[in-house]
């Protein structure tokens, strides 16, 4: 059943900031405390780079609070899915819990830190031989030049139930474009490490453009990755790491 595991939940570049609380507007231009709500869908949600719905569509949504005055924010996010299942678990949906604080460190040069807890409902990938449960929570920091940014979040448990896998991390580094019209291009490439579980670990890859239309957020990327293609699979044997078309529409409230 370990040739099912997929890595988990939610996004760098235009995913991630769906995902989680979007950088912030300048503070005088917002109230000190600011929430908003999002709801979206995506043709196949992929989570550094492997997709966590079986390469099928999933519907996502959450809420953020933001404070302007002094950095800090917290959030929960969404999402369907159906890996821990594919696992020979239970469970279909993943909740993102988060918190941290953004600053700018000198002009021009931002920082975001943080912790993220995926939690899996009723995963139950405990009880599966080879496997742990799928709950994972990680400590991450960010450094921002301008578009540019690289991000390292390590786990201080077990990695989207890998036995033994506490300490992995994940390295992003990328970069959201300005364009003409409205669009932004979003370049990111990473690298997932799993301790103690090093046939699992691979790169992954985005490229992609965004776009406002009517109110609501569209991307269309295309995400591929170099990962096993005999251990990421569903149960019908697709590689769930294989490169692929996305598109992902968000609605801000």
């Amino acid at each position: 059943m370990k040739k099912i595991l997929l890595c988990a939940a939610v996004a760098s570049t235009f995913m991630g900031s769906v995902a989680h609380a979007d950088d912030a507007k300048p503070a005088e231009a917002q109230p000190e405390h600011v929430v908003s709500f999002n709801l979206g869908a995506v043709t196949d949600y992929r989570y550094r780079g492997i997709s966590q719905s079986g390469l099928k569509p999933a519907l996502q949504g959450g809420a953020d609070y933001t404070n302007n005055v002094n950095g800090l924010y917290a959030g929960a996010w969404l999402s369907t899915i159906k890996w821990t299942k594919d696992a020979g678990g239970g469970g279909s949906v993943e909740v993102d819990l988060y918190a941290g604080k953004r600053g700018e460190i000198a002009s021009g040069i931002t920082y975001d830190v943080g912790v993220l807890s995926y939690v899996y409902p009723s995963n139950d990938l405990g009880k599966v031989k080879g496997f742990v449960d799928a709950n994972t929570t990680e400590l991450y920091g960010q450094l921002s030049n301008g578009p540019v940014y690289i991000k390292y979040s390590h786990s201080f448990t077990n990695t989207f139930a890998f036995v033994d896998s506490k300490g992995s991390g994940y390295l992003d580094v990328g970069a959201n474009l300005e364009m003409s019209d409205g669009y932004t291009l979003n370049l990111h490439a990473g690298r997932q490490t799993l301790k103690n579980n090093s046939a699992y670990a691979y790169n992954d890859w985005k490229i992609g453009v965004t776009k406002e239309l009517g109110g609501v957020n569209f991307s269309l990327s295309v995400i591929g990755t170099n990962a096993d293609d005999k251990l990421y699979v569903t149960p019908s044997a697709k590689f769930t790491g294989k490169t692929s078309l996305q598109l992902l529409a968000v609605k801000t409230f």
